[in-house]
C-alpha cells in the first residue's frame, strides 16, 4: 500500500582526514528526498556539502609558578575593599540620586547599589537617621533604594533604623515583611539588635514574621555567645514570649488558639534561649485538657533546647 511506502529518505557521508590525531579536515554531503507521490515519481531533493578545515594549532601554554604569588584560598562571599575614608550621609544622599536616574538592568545600577550597601555600613545610627530625612524619596516605579539596601547592611544601627521604621509606620507592609526575614540571615548579631526589636513583640499588630524573625536572630546571637540567657535583651524577649503562655498555654478561643502556636513555634525558633522556658513549656504540653495542636506545638518547642534540660516527665504525658 501507499502508507508502506518510504516518504522521506536521508543519507549523510563524511569524509575525515586525520594526521598525528589531530583532525586536519572533514567534508561532509548530506542528501535529504522527499517523496509525495511515488507512483508519479513527484518530489523533491536537497543536497547540503559541508566543510571544516584546520587553520592552525596553538602551541602548549606552560603554568608559570610566579603568576601564583597573588593568589589565595577563600571561601565563594563577596569581598570588597574596606572603605578607608569616612563616609558622609550626604555623600551616601548623592548614592541613592544616583541610582535612581540609572537604568533600571545595568551594570551600572548593580555596582551603585552594592556602593550603598557596603557605605551604610559605615555610618552610625545618628548619620542613618539623617540620611533617611534626605532620602526617603521613590524613584520611578515606587523604588526606594535605600529601604531596599537596609536589610543587607547588617549592621547594628542599620538594624535600629529599621525597627524605628516599623514602628513608626512609615514603610509599607511588604516591605516591614521583608525586613523582619532578613534578621535570620544578620551573621553576627549583637544584643543592641535584640534589645531594639524586643518591644515590637508587644505589639498588638506583631505578625509572625516579626515573631520569628526576632527569635532566629536570638537563636544566631546565642549560638555565638555562651550564656546568652543572661544578656538582658535576649531575657526580655524570653519574658515577653512567656507571657503569652499565661504559665501553662490556656487558650480562650480559636484566634488566642493561632496565637499560642505561633508563640511556641517562636520559643522553639530561640533555640537555647529557649531552656528558661522549659518549665512553661512542660505545663503546656502535660496538661489533657488542652488541644493536642497546643500540646504537640510544646514539644516541637523543645527541638533546640539543650540536653541537660529534663524533658523526659513531658513525653510520656504527650503519647498517653
Amino acid at each position: 500500500s501507499q502508507s508502506e511506502q518510504q516518504i522521506l529518505s536521508a543519507q549523510l557521508e563524511c569524509v575525515q582526514s586525520i594526521k598525528d590525531g589531530v583532525l586536519e579536515e572533514a567534508k561532509c554531503t548530506e542528501s535529504d528526498r522527499v517523496t509525495l507521490f511515488p507512483h508519479r515519481g513527484s518530489g523533491a531533493e536537497t543536497q547540503t556539502q559541508s566543510s571544516l578545515t584546520l587553520l592552525q594549532v596553538q602551541t602548549e601554554t606552560l603554568y608559570n609558578k610566579g603568576d601564583s604569588e597573588d593568589l589565595y584560598v577563600t571561601n565563594i562571599l563577596y569581598e570588597r575593599e574596606v572603605t578607608k575614608r569616612e563616609v558622609t550621609a550626604g555623600e551616601v544622599t548623592e548614592l541613592v540620586w544616583k541610582l535612581c536616574l540609572a537604568h533600571s538592568a545595568s551594570y551600572e545600577t548593580a555596582d551603585l547599589f552594592m556602593t550603598l550597601v557596603f557605605e551604610l555600613r559605615h555610618l552610625s545610627l545618628e548619620a542613618l537617621r539623617a540620611l533617611w530625612q534626605r532620602s526617603s524619596f521613590k524613584c520611578r516605579d515606587n523604588w526606594q533604594p535605600l529601604i531596599d539596601a537596609l536589610p543587607s547592611c547588617a549592621t547594628e544601627a542599620c538594624v535600629v533604623l529599621m525597627k524605628d521604621l516599623i514602628a513608626s509606620g512609615e514603610v509599607e507592609e511588604d516591605k516591614v515583611e521583608y525586613f523582619f526575614w532578613s534578621f535570620a540571615f544578620i551573621s553576627n548579631p549583637t544584643s543592641g539588635m535584640i534589645e531594639s526589636l524586643a518591644p515590637l513583640l508587644k505589639s498588638p499588630r506583631a505578625s509572625q514574621s516579626c515573631f520569628l524573625g526576632v527569635t532566629a536572630l536570638v537563636h544566631r546571637f546565642c549560638s555565638a555567645h555562651s550564656s546568652c540567657d543572661r544578656v538582658p535583651a535576649v531575657q526580655s524577649v524570653m519574658r515577653t514570649l512567656g507571657k503569652f503562655l499565661g504559665g501553662n498555654c490556656t487558650v480562650q478561643d480559636s484566634e488566642h488558639l493561632s496565637k499560642v502556636q505561633l508563640v511556641l513555634k517562636a520559643i522553639g525558633n530561640a533555640g537555647l534561649a529557649a531552656a528558661s522556658l522549659a518549665p512553661a513549656l512542660s505545663s503546656c504540653a502535660s496538661l489533657k485538657s488542652h488541644p493536642v495542636a497546643i500540646r504537640l506545638a510544646a514539644v516541637q518547642a523543645f527541638r533546640r533546647v539543650p540536653c541537660p534540660v529534663r524533658v523526659s516527665d513531658v513525653l510520656p504525658e504527650v503519647t498517653d
